[in-house]
């Protein structure tokens, strides 16, 4: 700009000096001399403007929602088979008031004498089969969460002088608050419940009919197969996905709570380690610190409404007219401690299961490097 200022004062003085002998010699001289001026000054202003486009830093390149998806399905499987057994028993503890008292491990040593290991391990078919996709649906949809959340904000500049809209990145050098964070996990509940709503009703189906061979009933279910398609036939599509806004409503907050938990652990560890949270790299160790937190702090939210799912999607066709007919139901006879049950396995569970969520994705990510 300084450039550009010089060389216009000098073209104006030498028009402006009444002593030069130019400016009256020859008149056509001072109309070439004038275009000349014009002719530099448009230079010198273009070049700047050219330098400053050269020099401005490029966009930040958008993370990848494919990595996000894969890494999500490889945490989900993770999850799965480190919690599986505990989730067994909270069912039975739920949907079962012989149980209530019981405790976790002496259900779980019974099922394992009755059953052996595959006992532990019954109705884990549907959430294995629905829990990659599920997982992997939740952190894709994370990752869109936060570009939405990022389009929002008027103040963000993409590196072209706009907001990047929702098909911004959904990382890059952005730096989101806590509460956009825990935005984008509520968002990313929306989509997982699609598949998380059939998943669990069929999951919850398995499970409690293990409560009533032990009772010296008959299997209803040959298997995951066998119960999906007997409860199509019951029902319809309708039937499947019953339980889905009881779902949505365990899973909302739960997200937030669990998204927003694990954020928060994780730049507490990473400050802690004096690793810079905005460009650092967390160990394994704090991953599954952050991931068993976040997974402890969505339970404590998810437990009573997750109780009110179970019942609602176990009852008998016709039992319930709703979620809110269940509640009611449920403070009569039983009152608002029955809400908690099963909350000592599902905390038991929540540590060791999230943070191997959460440590198989982010190793896993971590790998995916060639998909940026």
């Amino acid at each position: 700009h300084f450039y550009a200022f010089a060389l216009d004062n000098n073209n104006n003085n030498d028009d402006d000096d009444p002593t030069s002998k130019k400016r009256f010699h020859n008149p056509l001289q001072k109309r070439t001399r004038s275009k000349n001026k014009n002719s530099n000054s448009t230079s010198a202003s273009t070049a700047i403007i050219m330098t400053q486009e050269e020099t401005k830093a490029p966009a930040p390149k958008p993370d990848s929602a494919l990595k996000s998806f894969l890494s999500g399905g490889v945490g989900g499987v993770c999850a799965v088979l480190v919690g599986h057994p505990f989730d067994l028993v909270k069912v039975r503890m739920q949907t079962s008031a012989a149980t209530g008292n019981a405790s976790v491990f002496g259900i779980l040593r019974k099922t394992f004498v009755t059953d052996g290991m595959l006992g532990l391990y019954r109705g884990v078919s549907a959430p294995i089969v629905a829990t990659a996709p599920m997982f992997a649906v939740s952190f894709w949809g994370y990752d869109i969460g936060k570009r939405i959340v990022r389009s929002m904000d008027k103040e963000f500049d993409d590196g072209q002088g706009q907001s990047s809209g929702a098909g911004g990145a959904g990382g890059g050098d952005y730096k989101f608050t806590i509460p956009q964070l825990c935005a984008a996990g509520a968002i990313s509940a929306l989509p997982t419940t699609l598949i998380m709503a059939p998943s669990e009703r069929l999951k919850c189906l398995l499970q409690v009919q293990a409560n009533e061979i032990e009772k010296g009933g008959k299997a209803k279910y040959k298997g995951l197969a066998d119960c999906a398609m007997k409860v199509y036939q019951e029902g319809g599509i309708r039937s499947v996905f019953k339980g889905t806004g009881a779902t949505l409503l365990r899973d909302i907050p739960g997200t937030i709570a669990w998204y927003g938990t694990y954020e928060i652990a994780k730049k507490a560890l990473m400050k802690i380690q004096n690793v810079d949270p905005e460009s650092g790299q967390l160990s394994l160790s704090s991953i599954v610190v952050a991931g068993g937190f976040a997974g402890i702090n969505c339970w404590i939210i998810s437990v009573p409404p997750d109780v009110l799912k179970s019942r609602f999607q176990t009852a008998p066709p016709g039992r319930y007219n709703g979620i809110v007919d269940v509640y009611r139901e449920l403070m009569k006879k039983e009152g608002p401690a029955a809400l908690f049950s099963g909350i000592r396995p599902a905390l038991i569970r929540a540590f060791p299961a999230n943070a191997a969520c959460f440590l198989g994705m982010e190793v896993s990510r971590s790998l995916m490097t060639f998909l940026d």
